[in-house]
């Protein structure tokens, strides 16, 4: 099967709308071919497979998957791996000294495209905004300034907020819908990718406090299929204040994810009124492809928990 004769290779190009939908990978560019006298009609199939290649390097990831079904020379070029390591670079998801091994470029790649952190509002800059309140004791869920009465400043600047609970239980959550995000089954049943939580809490130098935390991978009938809740953390009274990080990486999980639910939150020890409990900021769950730079530990205990 040839492809219909063309000009030049910009009629291609034209014929393919570069305007993606809002929330939908960003991937475009633009690509100028001048027509001139000298280029005769004939069929694009008749130039040399690396220029081929090097034209699909330009062309939109999601109009790749679409021209796959134009010939069985293009689905086979497109599904060339070095395709997708060459747009990875070009996207600036690898350098050009890359050699950790990739099982899967174009999985990379699109797990790349997608890779940005699924908890909204995590530091608390639109209010209480995106989160579900489970538990609202005590004086109830409260957002400050930091660093805070009797705190310390956060490890990233940027982070200029938090949320703060109280004397009694103060739990908070969302629920994240992966196909709503972008994410397909089969990428998420076949594939699998790292899913990689973290959290950061802190307590009042003149509090004692007890912080919690529970992720949950759940099925479409918002069954649990994998867990991660380790045993909630007490902190003493006149502590040093700092901000302490959780994470924890979900690998090679069931398959029939579709959600993430994220809760977490606490109390003071000392049962005084107003907010002295635990505060949590810059939550995150991040999903990302699996590489020898980022082994994923299948414990039910924090991946870290450091100071």
């Amino acid at each position: 099967m040839s492809f219909p004769p063309l000009t030049h290779l910009g009629d291609l190009l034209r014929d393919l709308d570069y305007q993606n939908p809002p929330g939908k990978i960003q991937d475009t560019a633009c690509v100028c071919f001048p027509p001139t006298p000298a280029m005769a009609l004939f069929s694009i199939n008749e130039l040399p497979e690396n220029f081929l290649l090097e034209v699909f390097t330009h062309v939109p990831a999601r109009h790749l998957l679409r021209c796959r079904r134009v010939c069985s020379l293009w689905r086979d070029l497109i599904d060339v791996q070095s395709l997708w390591k060459r747009k990875s670079l070009c996207k600036g998801f690898i350098t050009k000294d890359w050699n950790e091994p990739v099982a899967n470029w174009k999985i990379f790649f699109f797990l790349c495209s997608l890779r940005r952190n699924l908890l909204r509002n995590p530091c608390a800059e639109d209010d209480m905004t995106s989160w579900k309140i489970d538990f609202n004791g005590g004086n109830q869920w409260k957002v400050e300034t930091l660093p805070g009465a009797h705190g310390t400043d956060f490890p990233d600047s940027k982070v200029k907020k938090y949320f703060v609970t109280s004397f009694a239980l103060c739990l908070k959550s969302q629920l994240v819908d992966l196909k709503a995000e972008g994410y397909w089954e089969e990428l998420l049943d076949t594939f699998r990718p790292d899913i990689v939580v973290k959290d950061w809490f802190a307590a009042r130098a003149d509090c004692g406090c007890t912080y919690s935390i529970r992720v949950q991978l759940v099925s479409a009938d918002y069954i649990a299929l994998a867990s991660f809740e380790p045993p909630p953390v007490t902190i003493d009274q006149w502590n040093d204040a700092r901000w302490r990080e959780v994470s924890h990486t979900f690998s090679d999980y069931p398959p029939g994810v579709r959600h993430i639910l994220f809760q977490h939150g606490g109390n003071d020890t000392q049962y005084w009124a107003g907010w002295y409990g635990p505060r949590v900021t810059n939550s995150s769950i991040i999903i990302s492809p699996k590489t020898a730079r980022n082994p994923a530990p299948s414990s039910a205990q924090p991946e870290t928990m450091r100071e």
